[in-house]
């Protein structure tokens, strides 16, 4: 089985800054792809990041590997905090170091292929800090300085140089510096998203790194960079069909930051073409930082979350949370595939709401309020129309669907629900209700 970084021996607290030194990782996706472009990035002269309403939370103290964090460590009044407490309620829970739970079950048989085809080569880090450096999250895999990922609109920020992780990769150069040349590093990733079946604003990632001395391609009549790419396809190419079987598959040649050249897999199952991973040869640039001048490495990144929607059936992201006997009874450690059977059919109650925008608007931002508010019982956000009138003014109309996965909710209940979004998404987001 993995063996698991403690907390406590891979991170430095640090009382100001509150960020755990130990971040790992180069993950290729974000549910699949490391970093949205479709969200607007927060100008550099309004770093004052909008605040969701502050839910109650049970617990204002979590411990991680050893490590105790306090609630006002981590949402706290920082001019450039914009962490609420339905996220700080999520750190901790690790749901893929649960071997009954969909993720722990897939994680379980991601590492049996690498025991059986790598035996006693892939060190796994399963239990590493989500409280990182901005400099690990992303200076140290090359993402831009104005890449759209960076802004507080797509990223939960502690305090301006520490944030929670958006992708596994925050971990990958320390990991590297610390000599591992095969590695496996799974956990939460954080980030601000839109609200619908498939995203979340917690969900979890895979990565995995083999770096190759020159002892390795010498003699093969390729050169390095094509060694490592022929060898990262067969390598992705047999976990694909370790996990879905005997299916037709195709790469799609495509950019991350970080490798060079990448690409993506794609397999056929289910009558569609489905995304598995983002992949690549790591960029030199990485390896040369790191004392790994002569070497060349690939690395790969999935989304958990993906995968085990098509994997177990499951229809909605926010049953990976559920602590419904009815959700959680139904899978069993080491049982892969086991489809889901829905227990509830509760209709969704549908609430549109229309404003005129401000130069500031963003959907995420929108989110964030709504969620801050409804939690998980707000299933979708949607735009459904938009116009801009003579003035130059543009409105927008969302329509929030709202339904329990476990109940039937009231129209009291939810008439107060929306209420309050209304109230909170005029004076937070500085929009005029129309």
């Amino acid at each position: 089985m993995a063996s698991s970084f403690s907390l406590a021996h891979s991170a430095t607290f640090l009382k100001n800054s509150i960020f755990l030194r130990r971040s790992r990782a180069l993950a290729f996706s974000l549910h699949l792809s490391p970093f949205s472009t479709s969200s607007a990035a927060f100008s550099s002269d309004k770093l004052h990041a909008v605040k969701t309403p502050r839910q109650p939370v049970a617990a204002t103290l979590l411990e991680l590997g050893g490590l105790k964090i306090s609630r006002d460590e981590i949402v706290k009044d920082d001019p450039t905090n914009n962490v609420p407490d339905s996220i700080f309620s999520k750190l901790g829970l690790q749901l893929h170091r649960r071997d009954r739970h969909p993720l722990g079950i897939l994680k379980n048989a991601i590492y049996d292929y690498f025991d059986t085809n790598y035996p006693n080569k892939f060190a796994k880090f399963d239990n590493l800090s989500p409280i990182v450096s901005v400099k690990a999250n992303f200076d140290d895999v090359l993402v831009p300085a104005d890449h759209v990922s960076r802004s507080y609109n797509d990223t939960y920020y502690v305090d301006s140089q520490t944030v929670l992780r958006c992708h596994t990769s925050a971990h990958q150069a320390e990991l590297l510096r610390e000599g591992h040349t095969h590695f496996l590093v799974l956990g939460d990733v954080y980030r601000r998203d839109s609200i619908d079946a498939t995203h979340y604003p917690v969900f979890h990632q895979m990565e995995g790194v083999r770096v190759f001395n020159p002892a390795d391609w010498e003699g093969s009549g390729t050169d390095a960079t094509l060694y490592a790419a022929e060898d990262l396809k067969k390598c992705l190419e047999g976990l694909a069909r370790h996990l879905f079987g005997g299916v037709e598959m195709r790469w799609i040649d495509t950019y991350f930051p970080f490798t060079n050249p990448s690409f993506e897999l794609e397999i056929y199952f289910q009558e569609t073409w489905l995304e598995v991973l983002g992949c690549g040869v790591m960029e030199q640039d990485i390896l040369k930082r790191n004392g790994r001048t002569d070497n060349v490495a690939w690395a790969f990144g999935l989304g958990l979350e993906r995968l085990a929607m098509v994997l177990f059936d499951i229809p909605d992201i926010r049953l990976f949370w559920s602590t419904d006997e009815r959700f959680t009874s139904q899978f069993s450690k080491g049982q892969l595939g086991l489809k889901f059977k829905p227990f509830s059919k509760f209709p969704p109650c549908y609430k549109d709401m229309s404003f005129w925008i401000s130069d500031s608007f963003t959907e995420n931002n929108l989110c964030e309020v709504v969620r801050g508010i409804a939690g998980d019982l707000v299933e979708e956000v949607k735009l459904i129309d938009n116009f801009t009138n003579k003035k130059g003014m543009t409105s927008h109309c969302y329509r929030i669907a709202y339904r329990s996965m476990e109940r039937s909710l009231t129209d009291e209940e939810i008439n107060d629900l929306q209420w309050k979004v209304r109230e909170q998404v005029e004076n937070k987001l500085k929009v005029v209700l129309r």
